[in-house]
């Protein structure tokens, strides 16, 4: 499985991508996120989920067109049309044979950056039929891969107006529910940051390690947060219990 993310704020977009890799009982390690860095107006990545052949065949014949089309792409749609057109061509070259042993064509890709012409930072999502969604305000991110366990933290706390940082930190946070949650999804994990229009990526590789004392402050913060949550509706349950059990020893007393 994988676990893909990425959120757009108000003053840029942060992507976390995990590392892990798995075919049958085999676990390896392989990069999901794809970075082209383009005369000084371009920055573009892509997160990719689903079988690996799917995603390194379509990666390549998205390149192939991007080299070949170049100046054709001044706003980011435009570029997620052409990796759709690819999914579509993979589609057509491996869906039946994939379906005939038992295997989903399950491609889906997260495409995010900023072109010369888009005047923001753009996040899409790109489904295994070729079609995409841009997201949303409201709801400002989007997962693919292990979707689930990551979602509430999210769910709850990320905005728009959210700081970069902030969303890096919830990133983190919806990443380590996941890797805690399921085993397939692990360290190490790459991250990407672009700030509205800098057209410049910054990325950074973290592994168990680095992210390790992180983890536990969480763990123990959250260990604590519940021995502070409030009780009161708790009591009700258990003086319940314990005022059947006073009765009955007052009955026996009468008796």
């Amino acid at each position: 499985m994988t676990f893909c993310l990425a959120m757009k704020v108000q003053d840029g977009i942060v992507g976390i991508a995990d590392t892990r890799i798995t075919s049958g009982k085999e676990c390896m390690t392989a990069k999901k996120v794809t970075i082209r860095r383009e005369n000084g107006h371009r920055a573009v990545f892509v997160m990719t989920s689903g079988l690996r052949s799917l995603r390194d065949k379509a990666i390549t014949y998205f390149h192939e067109i991007i080299e070949e089309e170049q100046q054709s792409f001044d706003k980011l749609y435009k570029m997620v049309n052409a990796l759709g057109e690819q999914v579509k061509r993979v589609a057509r070259e491996d869906r039946e044979s994939l379906e005939a042993n038992g295997l989903s064509f399950n491609l889906y890709a997260l495409v995010a950056g900023q072109l010369e012409n888009d005047k923001e930072p753009m996040l899409y999502m790109l489904y295994p039929e070729g079609n995409w969604v841009e997201v949303g305000e409201g709801s400002p991110y989007f997962i693919i891969g292990n979707t689930g366990h990551g979602k509430p933290m999210l769910d709850r706390v990320l905005r728009y107006d959210s700081s970069m940082e902030f969303a890096l930190k919830v990133g983190f946070l919806s990443f380590n529910a996941t890797r805690v949650s399921s085993n397939d999804v692990e360290y190490p994990i790459d991250v990407v940051v672009y700030k509205k229009d800098s057209f410049h990526i910054t990325e950074q590789r973290f592994d168990r390690d680095d992210m390790h004392r992180y983890s536990v402050w969480w763990q123990e913060r959250i260990a604590q947060s519940v021995r502070e949550m409030p009780d009161e509706w708790i009591d009700v349950i258990f003086n319940k219990d314990q005022m059947t059990l006073d009765k009955m020893m007052m009955g026996k007393v009468n008796e």
